[in-house]
C-alpha cells in the first residue's frame, strides 16, 4: 500500500530549484525540473547536507558541501553506484504536489 502526502503547491518550488519537506520521520527534497517534479531523501550520506540546497544540473544534484553528485531519477551516487538514496514517486493533482511513501 502506498501513502500519498501533499508536501507543497507547484508554485512553492521555482523551476530548476528544490525544497525540503518533513514527511513522516524523514526529510524529502522535491526538485522542480519544469516539466516534472522528482523527490529523494534530502540528506547527503557523506556529512548530512541538505540536497535541496545543492546545485541542479539536468537529472543530477550536487551536494552543496562536498559536491557529491546524485542521480535524481534513481538516487545513485554517480561516483559509486553502490551507494543509493531513496527516491519517491511524485504526482501533481491540481496545484498540489504529492509524494508517495511505501508503507513501512
Amino acid at each position: 500500500m502506498v501513502k500519498k502526502v501533499i508536501v507543497a503547491k507547484t508554485s512553492d518550488i521555482p523551476v530548476n530549484e528544490a525544497r525540503a519537506f518533513p514527511v513522516g520521520d524523514r526529510m524529502i527534497a522535491v526538485f522542480n525540473q519544469g516539466d516534472k517534479f522528482l523527490a529523494m531523501d534530502d540528506f547527503c550520506p557523506h556529512m548530512g547536507a541538505s540536497l535541496a540546497g545543492g546545485w541542479i544540473d539536468g537529472c543530477t544534484v550536487s551536494c552543496p558541501w562536498h559536491a557529491w553528485r546524485f542521480s535524481l531519477t534513481d538516487g545513485t551516487w554517480l561516483d559509486n553506484p553502490k551507494i543509493k538514496l531513496d527516491i519517491f514517486a511524485v504526482s501533481v493533482e491540481g496545484d498540489d504536489i504529492h509524494v508517495e511513501l511505501p508503507d513501512e
